[in-house]
């Protein structure tokens, strides 16, 4: 590995891939790698209405925001129509009467493991305050998980 010093050229290797410190956005083959940020406001998500555990976080990949689950994640599978939503509220409504208050980000992906929901840029994150796993035909919040403090970066 070589160190930068000064404006001399940095180059350095992850695992397989050798990484280019002028343009970190390319490795030495001229590849494009993925900038991730690191994760802000992480939460556990707690039982609602359904089991539902595992880590719920709010990533930055290249400019694009996600709300990404860990491979723990895992909800009931009784729920015929999941949703992935971001509620205002830290301890959000059991069932939600009106459509105020909440963003739906889309329909779950699966029961369990790693999984990312898009997070449009519009959104300001400082106003959201829970994730949630909710069934929208039998309007019951499975689980949520309160995000943690607010975080500048992703916040916008």
């Amino acid at each position: 590995m070589t160190l930068v010093v000064g404006s001399e050229v940095a180059t350095g290797v992850v695992g397989n891939t050798l990484l280019n410190a002028v343009n970190p956005s390319t490795n030495l083959n001229g590849i494009a790698v993925a900038q991730t940020r690191p994760a802000s406001r992480p939460g556990v998500f707690v039982a609602g209405e359904k089991p539902t555990s595992g880590t719920a976080r709010i990533i930055n990949v290249n400019g694009q925001r996600y709300i990404e689950f860990d491979s723990s994640f895992k909800t009931s599978e009784q729920g015929p129509d999941l949703h992935v939503i971001l509620d205002t509220s830290q301890k959000p409504p059991q069932s939600y009467q009106n459509s105020n208050g909440y963003v739906n980000l889309g329909k779950l992906h699966k029961f369990n493991g790693t999984q990312r929901y898009p997070i449009p840029a519009a959104i300001n994150l400082a106003n959201f305050k829970s994730v949630v796993i909710w069934c929208r035909m039998a309007n019951a919040t499975f689980g949520y998980a309160t995000l943690g403090g607010t975080s500048n970066a992703s916040a916008q």
